[in-house]
């Protein structure tokens, strides 16, 4: 008997969790891209376009069934945290507040004389920015789903909010044209807001729904780059001003305008989770603590 417990404590174990929980929606993420590229790369624009939105269509699809996967083996529950209960209202929500604060970016920047427009696209030309903004999806799912949720679990909110959103802005720094001050502006701004934005619901799909909208909105109509990734949208405009105020290279995320407006909604977002009663104290704290199957977790 002793070798089955050992064996799940250390299945158990927040950083086993972690690691089998991200190997669980990674793989069949990278299955699907491999399959799809053996049919031979795109060689039009318009042909790109949409191969992104199928590779990334099919990755969303292949790293939710791995997920559930994951969570009925692992976890042995049923993963509430993407329930269909409540998605059109919690990510209808999110795509509202990511577009509003993406565009309240964009408007100061205009207002302060930053941001110049010259000309307009058709809708067409935003597929390629659409295709990207789907990679909200996975991060939503591998950073608040599986890393974040694990940690609260474990070591409460707000060092799990901390952990998450620094964790968050190092996997953005191998993007193109990142830099550290791009990096600390994703974590604060992206990584705390998206952080918060789950710890409201406990489901992904308000979180995941920001996520998204925001990258839309900044790739596909504003046209500007999505963490260093060029795009072209209905806008054709310029940013301006030093970097600190533009973003330089990377693009508007890393602007300080842009994180002063994340951090507003963010502190907004964790009032009400304050209020609501909704913040986890670290397992040292409490007298008694479950994990995901309600069993104690190990530690």
């Amino acid at each position: 008997m002793a070798i089955p417990n050992l064996f799940l404590r250390i299945l158990r174990n927040p950083i086993s969790r972690i690691l089998l929980g991200s190997i669980a929606i990674s793989a069949p993420i990278a299955g699907i891209q491999v399959l799809l590229r053996g049919y031979g790369e795109p060689t039009g624009l318009s042909e790109f376009d949409w191969f992104k939105l199928l590779s990334n269509g099919s990755a969303i699809l292949g790293e939710f069934i791995g997920y559930i996967i994951y969570v009925r083996l692992v976890e042995w529950r049923w993963p509430t945290e993407i329930s269909p209960r409540g998605f059109l209202l919690e990510f209808g929500k999110g795509l509202g507040l990511g577009a509003l604060l993406f565009t309240s970016t964009m408007l100061l920047l205009w207002l302060y004389g930053y941001f110049e427009i010259d000309a307009f696209n058709s809708l067409a030309v935003t597929t390629t920015a659409l295709g990207v903004s789907l990679s909200g999806f996975f991060e939503e799912l591998l950073v608040r789903g599986v890393i974040y949720r694990i940690m609260e679990e474990s070591l409460g909110t707000w060092i799990a909010l901390v952990l998450s959103a620094v964790l968050f802005g190092l996997m953005h720094m191998a993007n193109p044209n990142a830099t550290l001050g791009a990096g600390i502006a994703l974590a604060l701004e992206a990584g705390l807001l998206l952080a918060a934005a789950y710890t409201l619901t406990h489901r992904l799909w308000f979180a995941t729904g920001l996520h998204f909208a925001w990258n839309y909105t900044q790739g596909g109509i504003f046209g500007l780059p999505i963490s260093g990734n060029d795009m072209t949208g209905m806008i054709q405009g310029k940013v301006t001003g030093p970097d600190w105020i533009s973003g330089g290279a990377f693009g508007v995320e890393a602007s300080v305008i842009a994180v002063a407006v994340c951090l507003a909604a963010t502190a907004v977002i964790m009032r009400k989770v304050v209020k609501r009663g909704l913040i986890t104290e670290p397992f040292w704290k409490r007298k008694t603590f479950v994990g995901a199957d309600g069993n104690p977790p190990a530690v």
